[in-house]
């Protein structure tokens, strides 16, 4: 990972770093969409967030990192990995996550932490400490990458994944006087991994590589088979982290306790869920809740552009060993 040679202290030294990057329209509609370091970053996200992560973070080998794609089942991922590692000190009756979004909970390196100049004290914090990123791995900040803390990565299905964070950019209109892309409008830039935090391919594949040569390190999920067994998946995420359910954990219930806690449709009914927002953007936490479903690109995308991009995602993946459930 290189960083921007100057520090990005100031909106000035943003701008004049803009002025030399390759740039897009964003899915809302808003040429806003910058080629950093690899990957697709629209300005909302805040390049002097990442800059500033990049710089500034030291991890501690205890941290957790949540780390996805936008729009994998991230707020999920976030909750089940709070919910493991935090379950000797709240049981499922008196979790934070019946009260806090799990974003708050869990935030953001880029969004959260490091946005608005901060420069967050987070040796305060008591271990284990978990955030998340959107970050490709290769980006990371290199001291999540040497030390011993865990990465756990969330992936799913690319048709699934496109459209789920279609959808959810629509919901952020930055300007009302710019009009809203279609979905057809943007399929040409989706396909060449033009959108938020892509190239697709690029950012599984950094983490998918990781997991294969660190297994001890890294952690890739996908959302189909957290779908598929979601009891099996805890205790391996609860392995990985080096808090394995004890037997007797195991008869009482806590594995399957975690699970309706952290369901979907539990999590996306809870009232801070329904009517909160988020404090440093604004968003309504709703948003980040739509239909949690695989297989629901079938009502978007025409058969044809489903097996074109499809193609486009094998022919990436090629040698990695990586497929995906249509």
């Amino acid at each position: 990972m290189e960083t921007s040679k100057t520090p990005l202290n100031t909106e000035e030294d943003l701008q004049e770093l803009l002025l030399t990057l390759p740039s897009e329209k964003n899915l809302d509609g808003n040429n806003s969409l910058y080629l950093y370091q690899g990957a697709w970053i629209p300005v909302s996200f805040n390049l002097r967030g990442v800059d500033s992560f990049q710089r500034h973070f030291v991890a501690q080998d205890t941290d957790i990192i949540v780390a996805s794609m936008p729009k994998s089942g991230t707020t999920w991922l976030k909750a089940l990995a709070f919910s493991v590692a935090k379950r000797h000190i709240y049981g499922a009756g008196e979790s934070p996550l019946l009260t806090t979004s799990p974003h708050e909970l869990v935030p953001f390196f880029e969004t959260d932490l490091y946005s608005k100049d901060q420069l967050p004290d987070l040796e305060q914090l008591p271990p284990p400490r978990i955030f998340g990123c959107h970050s490709h791995y290769g980006n990371l900040p290199e001291s999540i990458r040497d030390s011993k803390c865990k990465v756990v990565y969330i992936c799913r299905n690319p048709l699934d994944q496109i459209v789920s964070f279609f959808q959810f950019a629509h919901k952020f209109k930055v300007d009302d006087g710019v009009s809203l892309l279609s979905l057809d409008e943007c399929y040409e830039s989706i396909c060449r991994g033009a959108y938020g935090q892509g190239p697709f391919w690029d950012n599984v594949l950094g983490y998918w590589k990781a997991s294969s040569e660190r297994p001890d390190k890294v952690l890739f999920l996908k959302f189909e088979d957290l779908k598929e067994d979601i009891v099996f998946n805890l205790k391996k995420l609860a392995e990985f982290l080096g808090v394995p359910f004890t037997d007797e954990e195991e008869k009482e219930g806590v594995v399957e306790e975690i699970a309706r806690l952290c369901s979907f449709d539990n999590l996306r009914n809870l009232e801070v869920n329904k009517n909160g927002v988020r404090p440093l953007s604004g968003a309504p936490n709703s948003a980040f809740f739509r239909k949690g479903e695989v297989g629901d690109w079938v009502n978007y995308l025409s058969p044809s552009m489903a097996e074109n991009f499809l193609d486009i995602i094998e022919e990436k993946l090629t040698g990695s060993g990586l497929t995906f459930r249509n």
